[in-house]
């Protein structure tokens, strides 16, 4: 029989496992609402898609056919 000294042994370890679960859930949760977020995100109504705003910095000179050519190929990977 355990006497009291390792009955609140166990009982800490258990407590200590059990914070530790909760925490690896509130990093999972805060991970998943990140990723989440960045998805939504890029659903913005309106919003410019990357090729198009490539395609707009191209026509207006800001980039040259070089870069162009370079980023728009980054983009289809």
């Amino acid at each position: 029989m355990m006497d009291g000294m390792g009955g609140m042994m166990m009982w800490m370890v258990l407590w200590g496992v059990v914070g530790l679960v909760l925490i690896v859930f509130a990093v999972v949760g805060i991970v998943v609402m990140v990723r989440r977020g960045d998805r939504d995100r890029d659903r913005i109504p309106g919003a410019e898609s990357p090729d198009e705003v490539l395609k707009r910095r191209y026509a207006a000179g800001e980039i040259g056919e070089d870069e162009f050519l370079i980023k728009r190929a980054g983009l289809s990977d």
